[in-house]
């Protein structure tokens, strides 16, 4: 009797402001994706005033896959503590100079290699590149 194989929820998405609040998320939407934003989330004027720390908390212990184009994250450290003691999986821009429609295909184009790693635990950050992804933190893993 063959075997049934059941293929892994996809994970839903958190899009941090650096991004946007709807390009993005509506683009994963349309390629079937739950996509949230500090908007949806905390509501449109209290996500003016979240702190990274905050949300990033809240998308690790919700299991949310980050999504941003803030690689500074990784320097500042309330928001590296915030990753690692939520076990964070994050994706960020390589480019911080790319317009919209750019950052959108840049995640699309790298979205089933984004959906692959993001079944391994974290803490971690992944650079998102034009057709690759790659371990930007922590180094040496």
């Amino acid at each position: 009797m063959p075997r049934s194989r059941t293929q892994p929820e996809p994970p839903e998405f958190f899009v941090d402001r650096s991004l946007g609040r709807h390009a993005l998320p509506d683009a994963l939407a349309r390629a079937g994706f739950t996509a949230h934003t500090l908007a949806s989330v905390y509501g449109e004027r209290r996500s003016q005033k979240v702190l990274d720390e905050e949300w990033i908390a809240l998308a690790g212990l919700r299991d949310w896959v980050v999504l941003t184009k803030d690689g500074s994250i990784r320097y500042h450290t309330a928001e590296l503590a915030a990753v690692e003691q939520h076990r964070v999986k994050m994706f960020c821009l390589t480019s911080a100079r790319l317009r919209g429609e750019e950052q959108c295909e840049r995640f699309l184009t790298n979205i089933h290699r984004i959906v692959q790693r993001s079944r391994n635990p974290g803490p971690w950050i992944c650079g998102v590149y034009k057709s690759r992804i790659a371990q930007i933190w922590p180094e040496g893993r």
